[in-house]
């Protein structure tokens, strides 16, 4: 008998169904069930009662392709890894030194679907704001952010969500056709910097950077706003290097455990 068979004869459904989340969420591409069966050396009968049972769960789901993606719960798990007490210091820290560096409101916003959600923010002092507050949910094909989501999709799988994407015109200047959104998109695809030129809401322009985990994916996107009285888009994005540098930082959180014993704050 190999190692790897003694291992896998001694592993648990546990042991087994972390290395099922482990091997979706790590994926370049959504595997399917029969390759999973193969790569983890798991017996096809025994794999399909566990993806059963966490996609019930609502851990894993399929995709249109059929290849397995994480589930909401999962989502959430990773969620709050990133935003457990440990790290609200640290992370609060990194974006109030942001948001003092650009004098303008800098947060973090995560990929939920064809949303993104306003996780943690740090308001600028300014007496004019621009109210989204954390919680909020922002259309992907119009906000800096999401348009930064958008174009970290292959091209096929970007086209293939643009041609069923409802692109709303929210603000004068959102782009509404398919084709000129994923020019925009290539752009963006090549600099990693997300725009949103008053596209979202009339007045306002934003930037944003990825955040990335461990394995170099994006995993959050790191956003600045502003009002066009005070900034035009090309003085905000004057101040990527700052962003890029925050991003990194935040990254890093991503890949700490929480030490045995350590308080929330």
């Amino acid at each position: 008998m190999t190692e790897k068979a003694v291992r896998r004869s001694k592993g648990s459904s546990i042991s087994r169904v972390l290395e099922i989340v482990e091997a979706v969420a790590s994926a370049e591409r959504s595997p399917s069930a029969a390759e999973l069966a193969f790569l983890l050396d798991i017996p096809k009968p025994s794999l399909h009662r566990l993806l059963q049972q966490l996609q019930a769960d609502g851990y894993l789901q399929v995709n249109m392709r059929g290849g397995l993606v994480p589930g909401e719960r999962l989502h959430r798990m990773a969620m709050g890894v990133f935003y457990t007490g440990r790290h609200k210091a640290v992370r609060q820290a990194i974006l109030r030194r942001l948001a003092a560096e650009i004098d303008e409101t800098c947060g973090i916003a995560i990929p939920d679907g064809l949303d993104m959600v306003y996780y943690d923010r740090v308001q600028s002092s300014w007496p004019l704001q621009i109210h989204l507050p954390v919680g909020a949910h922002v259309p992907i094909w119009c906000t800096a952010s999401g348009k930064l989501y958008l174009s970290s999709f292959p091209k096929a799988r970007r086209e293939q969500i643009l041609a069923n994407l409802p692109m709303q015109k929210l603000s004068r200047r959102t782009l509404t056709e398919p084709e000129a959104l994923e020019r925009s998109l290539a752009r963006i695809r090549e600099t990693e910097l997300g725009i949103d030129d008053e596209e979202f809401v009339d007045g306002m322009v934003a930037c944003s950077v990825p955040v990335k985990d461990q394995d170099g994916r994006l995993f959050a996107c790191l956003f600045t706003h502003a009002p066009t009285v005070r900034k035009s888009l090309d003085e905000l994005c004057r101040f990527e290097p700052l962003l890029r540098e925050a991003a990194r930082e935040l990254g890093e959180l991503i890949g700490e455990l929480p030490a045995s014993g350590d308080d929330a704050v």
